[in-house]
């Protein structure tokens, strides 16, 4: 193993991520990883080895799916303990080579509330697009409420998103009219690739076996699309990719789940660029992670962590996942 050895600041700032991760999101939804979770906070002999890894890849999210990528047992903390202890360098390996990169096709239903507001027909370009299962929300069927229905123009696919609705929130009464799609990321993944999928399929957690389904057809879908996703970065390749958006279609840039990757100055900056490109921008990202957004003061509960945002003007609050959308 590594070296473990650490400052006492930094073990307790990681227990509390750690602590954090446990209660405000595996909470009820994943008990195996709040297991984990409640187990590194509180044990030094589990903090100080993560404490190694960069800061960026000390996220719960990525080390517990490193972990079953290399067969430790979700929720068992002895199987924990003895992969960081006897595998140390196979799973610091893929915790460095591997993201989370998580993509949910759920949450292209808060999308597709702020793309209502929007004119068509439109151009869409997702930051952080992963294999770009969320630049195809009109590709996948919705219900609402279990009643409402939204399916693609050409009739319903393999792909069925159930969402609940809060008080005051319409479900969309029309698919909306995408001429063009692209997406950009640091490492694209190719939804058609089987380790790629593999991987995918390991971020979503343990006990989500719908979720996971539906992220393998998604991912069959956006192959059959060919959805376009550029290697490159925010800061320098977001210009090229916009730059083939039709003149005449709506510019959309979206991003869900993305700004945490960024440092405070960073976001300002994103937002900035996007900005500059003259392009509206829908957000999906975690309560106090987007700066344009203002102060949301509804309580913080595991189906209000995550804001939806037209412009910096909050439209939705949502669970991670965006299968919860509530008026803020």
């Amino acid at each position: 193993m590594t070296d473990t050895t650490g400052n006492h600041s930094d073990l307790h700032a990681l227990a509390e991520r750690y602590r954090d991760f446990a209660v405000h999101q595996a909470a009820d939804s994943s008990p195996t990883l709040r297991r984990w979770a409640e187990a590194v906070a509180d044990d030094p002999g589990l903090l100080a080895p993560l404490a190694s890894l960069p800061p960026g890849k000390q996220q719960p999210n990525l080390v517990f799916a490193a972990a079953r990528w290399h067969g430790a047992r979700p929720g068992d903390v002895d199987s924990l303990r003895g992969l960081l202890a006897d595998r140390w360098a196979a799973f610091e390996a893929t915790v460095r080579a591997r993201a989370t990169q998580t993509n949910e096709a759920a949450r292209c239903a808060a999308l597709l509330l702020g793309l209502r507001l929007l004119p068509g027909p439109l151009a869409l370009v997702e930051i952080g697009a992963s294999a770009g299962l969320c630049l195809i929300p009109d590709r996948y069927s919705y219900t609402f409420d279990g009643g409402a229905r939204l399916t693609p123009v050409d009739g319903p696919g393999p792909v069925t998103i159930d969402i609940r609705l809060g008080r005051g929130l319409v479900p969309p009464a029309v698919m909306p009219d995408i001429v063009r799609r692209a997406g950009l990321d640091l490492h694209p993944l190719d939804p058609g690739d089987a380790d790629a999928l593999a991987w995918l399929r390991t971020l979503v957690w343990p006990e989500h076996e719908a979720r996971r389904d539906r992220l393998t057809a998604a991912a069959a879908l956006a192959a059959e699309e060919g959805v376009r996703v550029t290697a490159g970065d925010l800061t320098t390749d977001l210009a090229r990719v916009a730059a083939d958006a039709p003149r005449d279609a709506t510019l959309v840039v979206t991003h869900s789940a993305t700004l945490a990757y960024l440092d405070e100055p960073a976001r300002h900056r994103a937002v900035e660029q996007i900005t500059r490109l003259g392009a509206h921008r829908i957000s999906f990202e975690a309560r106090g992670v987007d700066p344009s957004v203002p102060p949301i003061h509804t309580p913080l509960t595991p189906d209000t962590l995550f804001v939806a945002a037209l412009d910096g003007v909050p439209y939705a609050l949502a669970d991670g996942h965006g299968t919860v959308l509530t008026r803020p």
